[in-house]
């Protein structure tokens, strides 16, 4: 078998370090005016892969090796650490809605305290009568 594949990998591998390092999960802390730092947290999911064979060379000589690899990094957004005064707070970054129920489940805090302010005013307008 071909040394070509295991130098391609780790070549892949190499470059997806150089791009995802601990800044990536834990990143640079952002120190506000006010005395407020907050440190953004993130997950890092990386995935890679490659294949390749050699080939049957008829003329004689070296096979030749055909082959390919390839990986990516996604980093994706957890919560925010917020640090004041000694307390340590976290603030989740919440995941986007992926489904109309999903949509439906955010809304209801805030449809249920429109509803309800408008039946107090109502109540109040009858009261006030």
């Amino acid at each position: 078998m071909s040394e070509k594949l295991p130098n391609m990998l780790e070549s892949t591998i190499q470059k997806i370090r150089e791009m995802v390092d601990v800044n990536s999960v834990v990143g640079e802390p952002i120190h506000t005016p006010d005395g407020v730092t907050i440190i953004p947290v993130s997950k890092v999911s990386v995935g890679f892969g490659g294949g390749g064979s050699d080939f049957v060379n008829s003329k004689g000589g070296e096979n030749p090796f055909g082959g390919g690899v390839g990986g990516g990094v996604k980093v994706t957004p957890l919560c925010f650490l917020i640090v004041q005064d000694g307390n340590v707070r976290m603030m989740p970054v919440p995941v986007p809605a992926s489904s109309t129920a999903d949509r439906i489940v955010e809304m209801m805090p805030d449809t249920l305290e429109k509803l309800n302010s408008l039946l107090d005013s109502k109540k109040a307008g009858k009261t006030g009568e």
